[in-house]
């Protein structure tokens, strides 16, 4: 595939932000339902409509020849997608090949028990799971779902397949504050990181996300009555921006998009399953990657697309949660872009 690629300069957007991240979303759907997502109703897109296996490859190798060297694939939950590890697969060729420097996972664990050794030998080192309580009632209204069982098991199956793991917990005001600073200590005791998010305005839910919001400049004031906080130069790729807990030894990392948002830095862009290209996470804009996909084998209009996307990445993102009542600052669900 990478014969067709006739450029191989690097990805520079208009304000000189080098992007060497690629977040692949393959497909809209998820198995929970969380309140701060979602609706309880949701209509996903018909399967007809995702970009194909092939076509997703294709996709990825263009943006590794163009100097991607950190792939993360996500959803929705990106485990429910039918013979995904094909697509893993695929991708450990640009890993063995040194063109691909890390291939990561951002999955809700649901699913990980069945698949945590299989994601190990495709190359996968490090994994995201997205978990907002310990707590087996609580996870049940966060996400409607009794599913906290299966995802304890998938997370003890991925540590001992030798993936590590960090724990994303978004920040509720009314929902999970409480049991943060035990979420800390589970995680470190366990050999994982932990980030903390604030909860973002991303499409219609059946919630006012004025009463859902916490800024985490509050959350860190809470939890430094339990803990110490040590400077951390620790990075990933990502937004997070870590400390180490003195009494465990771990990291804790923040992603504070509204509070403090790291715009500035940002080396990201994503594209949708059905190939719809974002440049940024708190924008509607985007420019459709699937026609040049499919109209033009050689990839130069697809080249030429993504170029022009790169000209348009915002310098900031439009997120605004200050009004109750407010229509979402970004009309798409998170799970269409991908987390």
């Amino acid at each position: 595939m990478l014969d067709d690629i006739v450029d191989n300069s690097q990805l520079i957007d208009g304000f000189g932000r080098q992007v060497n991240y690629l977040r692949l979303s393959v497909t809209d759907r998820c198995d929970l339902r969380c309140t701060y997502c979602m609706s309880e109703k949701m209509t996903f897109l018909p399967k007809t409509e995702l970009l194909s296996f092939e076509e997703l490859e294709r996709l990825c190798s263009v943006f590794i020849s163009r100097g991607v060297k950190h792939l993360r694939i996500s959803g929705g939950e990106p485990l429910t997608r039918k013979d995904i590890l094909s697509l893993f697969q695929k991708m450990k060729t640009h890993l063995e090949s040194g063109a691909l420097q890390e291939l990561t996972l951002t999955t809700n664990a649901t699913q990980l028990e069945k698949y945590a050794e299989e994601l190990f030998e495709c190359g996968v080192r490090r994994i995201n799971v997205s978990l907002d309580t310990l707590d087996q009632e609580n996870f049940q209204k966060i996400t409607r779902r009794d599913k906290l069982s299966a995802v304890l098991r998938g997370i003890e199956i991925a540590l001992r397949a030798g993936l590590k793991i960090k724990i994303n917990t978004v920040a509720l005001r009314h929902k999970n504050i409480s049991e943060l600073d035990k979420m800390v200590l589970w995680a470190h005791s366990q050999g994982m990181d932990m980030s903390l998010i604030e909860a973002m305005p991303m499409g219609a839910i059946d919630e006012d996300r004025v009463d859902q919001y916490i800024p985490l400049f509050e959350v860190k004031e809470m939890l430094t009555k339990t803990m110490t906080f040590e400077d951390c130069t620790y990075r990933t790729s990502g937004p997070s921006r870590y400390v180490t807990v003195k009494e465990t030894g771990g990291r804790l990392g923040f992603i504070s998009p509204l509070s403090h948002n790291f715009c500035e830095s940002c080396n990201r862009v994503r594209i949708t399953c059905t190939g719809q290209l974002y440049t940024c996470l708190g924008n509607d804009g985007m420019i459709d990657l699937r026609s040049p996909l499919r109209e033009d084998p050689s990839n130069k209009k697809l080249i030429c697309a993504i170029d022009q996307a790169l000209l348009k990445k915002p310098r900031g993102h439009d997120f605004d949660i200050s009004r109750r009542g407010q229509a979402p600052s970004v009309n798409r669900h998170m799970s269409v872009t991908g987390g």
